[in-house]
């Protein structure tokens, strides 16, 4: 079976694929990992390099578009993880529920006491960014506050890594009411935990923070960041008998689309 992950680096597409492969194992399937580090082009290559291995079936996990299977036939055993294939009615998708976990999110920070938040973003084109995104902005609507982008939304681009501390300054000197923070993943979290009180801001008496995947490094940060928590062996267990059904011809056994619950996991950044 071949896996495309697009950064195994990450711990939370790391999760899924560990959990995916020793899935797999059981049954007897060996899987080729393929890492794209966000590059179409090497995602290319891999899929020329898995249709010559001759595999089973594939599993996508993620990016940035929609999966574009290329040359691979429609009635190919595929599963597409976190991202919109290109053929969604010949192609499973598995998802959490990220617009739940957005939602709940912000109406925690709302029920903490926060009046003046923001999103924090890295990538706008993502699906599940979007969906989160799209969950927080509905929150606010949902609680009689309008979203504007220039004084509710805190884009650190991916691309340029290196100004984030800049890019937060400004902002909070723009918004210098801002007292909660969503950030779409962890690991933006860590980032804005790291460095808000450079700035002058305590977590959480100043600024209350959440974040999202639960990752490890939420409970060993100080302080401990609340999280949105994905079911990764639930994904993967859906990816997987998915998969050995198509395999299988059992394919009136499975849903075309399928969304997994998320959790909130409460710690001390939200206090």
């Amino acid at each position: 079976i071949g896996i495309i992950v697009p950064d195994i680096g990450n711990f939370f597409f790391a999760d899924i694929v560990q959990k995916i492969e020793e899935l797999l194992f059981e049954k007897n399937y060996a899987t080729i990992i393929c890492n794209t580090t966000r590059n179409s082009s090497k995602e290319k290559a891999y899929l020329k390099m898995l249709e010559s291995k001759m595999i089973d079936g594939l599993i996508v996990i993620s990016g940035t578009e929609q999966f574009d299977p290329g040359n691979i036939k429609p009635d190919f055993p595929l599963i597409c993880i976190d991202r919109m294939p290109k053929n969604p009615e010949s192609t499973v998708f598995i998802s959490s529920n990220h617009y739940q976990g957005a939602f709940e999110a912000t109406e925690l920070l709302l029920s903490k006491g926060c009046k003046n938040l923001c999103v924090a973003l890295h990538r706008k084109t993502a699906s599940a960014s979007i969906e989160r995104l799209e969950g927080f902005i509905n929150a606010l609507k949902k609680n009689n506050i309008q979203y504007n982008e220039k004084n509710n939304l805190l884009y650190l681009a991916a691309e340029n890594p290196n100004n984030k501390i800049s890019v937060t300054k400004n902002y909070l000197q723009d918004n210098p009411d801002i007292d909660g923070i969503f950030a779409v993943n962890d690991n933006l979290a860590l980032i804005l935990m790291d460095i808000l009180p450079q700035l002058g801001r305590d977590i959480p008496s100043d600024i209350k923070l959440i974040g999202f995947d639960d990752t490890p490094g939420a409970y060993y940060s100080s302080p401990k960041l609340s999280s949105v928590k994905q079911n990764t062996m639930r994904i993967a267990e859906r990816a997987v008998y998915s998969l050995l059904n198509i395999i299988n011809g059992n394919k009136n056994l499975i849903d075309r689309y399928q969304v997994e619950p998320v959790q909130i996991i409460l710690r001390e950044s939200t206090n």
